[in-house]
């Protein structure tokens, strides 16, 4: 298990005297044996102001997260109450992860503790998480007028739209009546989503896990034309 552990940490620990090594043996015991919700209010609080000043001092990617987010016609912006949120949200979305894989949360905080590159994953889980937003207030008609712009049209569509639009069926907060009888009153296909800001939250964090999220995100800050959007031609006038 040493072995695995970076050089730094691994020497620092084999160096520790053996009163230092107990306490380190009662931190992970504490840590094993704590319900997961518990786990993550203490990586919360024991990392999240280093990983605010790190993140907050990374001006270059805030600053393009920023420009995307102008451009995707999103309210939000990367200041220091909103990074602040966002690292918790990180830490509780990981959690639910966890009922699938239990390591998720540690992982999570010791990536989010390691270089520039990886604490970075903080503003492309903003990112990605904005943009979820935004998919989950539109009508299906505006989802298929976003469809049609997309390079990959059905990578995107499997990727993205249809979770969203599963999560709206699942929930009723779009119920599709005669959906394939064509001459059929359509109105479910431009009802525009009335979703409390909470409860988005957690619809969004039920549809998607973090890791896809921060992917969303990356992708976005890395190829700029990930997500084709034209929002005049999106919210404009419904058929």
């Amino acid at each position: 298990m040493l072995s695995s552990l970076p050089p730094e940490a691994r020497d620092w620990l084999t160096a520790l005297p053996w009163e230092q090594r107990r306490y380190v043996l009662s931190l992970c015991h504490l840590v094993c044996a704590t319900p997961s919700a518990q786990q993550a209010e203490f990586l919360d609080a024991y990392t999240a102001e280093g990983l605010l000043s790190r993140i907050v001092d990374d001006t270059d990617t805030r600053q393009r997260v920023n420009e995307h987010l102008v451009g995707f016609r999103s309210q939000a912006e990367i200041d220091s109450d909103t990074v602040r949120k966002y690292i918790r949200q990180v830490y509780v979305h990981s959690v639910q992860d966890a009922r699938q894989r239990p390591d998720l949360y540690l992982e999570t905080a010791l990536m989010l503790m390691g270089s520039a590159q990886e604490h970075s994953s903080v503003l492309s889980y903003i990112l990605g998480f904005e943009i979820l937003k935004l998919l989950f207030a539109m009508s299906w008609e505006q989802h298929e007028r976003l469809y049609h712009l997309q390079s990959n049209q059905d990578d995107f569509t499997r990727e993205y739209i249809r979770p969203v639009q599963q999560a709206h069926r699942r929930h009723g907060i779009v119920i599709p009546k005669d959906e394939k009888t064509f001459f059929a009153r359509r109105d479910y296909f431009i009802q525009q989503p009335d979703i409390h800001p909470q409860r988005l939250i957690g619809l969004i964090i039920e549809a998607f896990s973090a890791d896809k999220i921060i992917e969303l995100g990356f992708s976005v800050l890395r190829h700029p034309n990930a997500i084709h959007f034209d929002y005049d031609y999106i919210y404009g006038s419904q058929s």
